[in-house]
Formats: C-alpha cells, sequence, structure tokens
C-alpha cells in the first residue's frame, strides 16, 4: 500500500492500536521518529529490553532496559514481553509488555520501532493478547538512494554495507504486509505523515 492513510471502520476499537514502525536498515526510521517527537513529545515510545552491556552515554531506561541474561530469561518465560530475538548470536532484545498495555490503556499516543522481523513476532503475540496493531513501512525513495544513505554513514565497512544490503533486498520485499507505507524522501515531511496517523488513531484534534 502506498498511502500514509489508514483505512477506518464505523466502529473504532475501544483500545487504541499500538503503532509500529519498521523497515530496512539506513532508511531513516530513528530520524524520522526523532523529528515527530521534537513537536510532539506527547507521543511515547516504548523501550526495549537487552541483555548487551551499555555502550558510553548510553542511560538504563532512557536508550535500553539493561538486564543480565538469567533476569532477561525468566522475564521472557512469564510471558513479559510482547516479541524478543538474539542478535548476532549474543545478546537478547525485547520489547517489554507491560508498558505498552499501560499506556495503551491510558490512551497515550504510543509508538513501537522494530525490525521486520520483530513486527511478524508482534503479530502473532498480539493475536494471542487481543492488541490491536497498526503496521507502517518506512520506505526509501528508490534502491539507490538507500545505498547511498548506508554508504553516507561512514560507520561500516564495505562487507558490512553489503551484508545490510542484501538484508535490505529481502526487507524491501516485505512492504506489502505492512498496513501503511511511508516514503522517507523528506525528514520532515515523513515525520508529519507519521504524526497524521498517530493523531488520526489516537483522536487528536
Amino acid at each position: 500500500m502506498n498511502t500514509a492513510t489508514p483505512s477506518t471502520t464505523a466502529d473504532a476499537p475501544t483500545q487504541r492500536r499500538l503503532v509500529i514502525i519498521s523497515g530496512p536498515a539506513g532508511v531513516g526510521k530513528g530520524t524520522v521518529e526523532a523529528r515527530m517527537l521534537q513537536d510532539h513529545p506527547e507521543v511515547w515510545v516504548s523501550v526495549s529490553a537487552t541483555t548487551r552491556a551499555p555502550r558510553p552515554g548510553e542511560v538504563d531506561g532512557v536508550n535500553y532496559h539493561f538486564m543480565t541474561d538469567s533476569d532477561f530469561v525468566a522475564m521472557q518465560e512469564r510471558g513479559g514481553f510482547l516479541e524478543t530475538a538474539v542478535v548476532h548470536g549474543m545478546a537478547r532484545y525485547g520489547t517489554p509488555l507491560q508498558p505498552v498495555l499501560d499506556h495503551l490503556a491510558q490512551g497515550v499516543p504510543t509508538l513501537l520501532e522494530i525490525d521486520i522481523q520483530g513486527v511478524r513476532r508482534v503479530r502473532e503475540r498480539a493475536s494471542e493478547l487481543g492488541l490491536e496493531i497498526l503496521t507502517v513501512f518506512i520506505a526509501p525513495p528508490s534502491f539507490d538512494e538507500l545505498v547511498r544513505r548506508l554508504a553516507g554513514r561512514g560507520t561500516e565497512t564495505a562487507q558490512q554495507q553489503e551484508r545490510r544490503l542484501q538484508t535490505a533486498r529481502v526487507e524491501l520485499a516485505a512492504e506489502d504486509e505492512f498496513d501503511v507505507v511511508i516514503v522517507n524522501d523528506e525528514v520532515d515531511r515523513a515525520a508529519e505523515q507519521l504524526w497524521q496517523l498517530m493523531a488520526q488513531e489516537y483522536d487528536i484534534k
């Protein structure tokens, strides 16, 4: 779907949908999100949990919830995560479930940014929980532009960039799985489109 306007129904759900954004590496998901939050700090963004060590400058509870491996596994076994993943065969990552449910119940505009595999896991878990979600795919203007953005970051080797591009080709093919597509050709415009989706979903005038 190549539109930034979700379908609506006559009977709106009593609980607002969790808005989830995803897309390929380098597309600028975090940049679009940060730009929207500058103007709309009332949006609550879910903070992931991880078992990796904090990096310099990272703050527990702000950047991530840093947990020991045993605490993470125990929480996972209790059903305390909306979704989890093991990244690079090492660190565990997950979306704590209760804060998401609490903010949705309070009617707070709630946003989750995860990778495409995470979106698929949330879909499976959401059906078990009776949780409504609105999935938003952040797309590049073109594949060539995505290549340029990845190269322009200057944080990865050529081999790492190529590996990410191979993954991006697969991720771009998942676009049709999403409810809404926003093309990030200009950050301010993409951020405004994301906000309009959230404002419509949470009935914000």
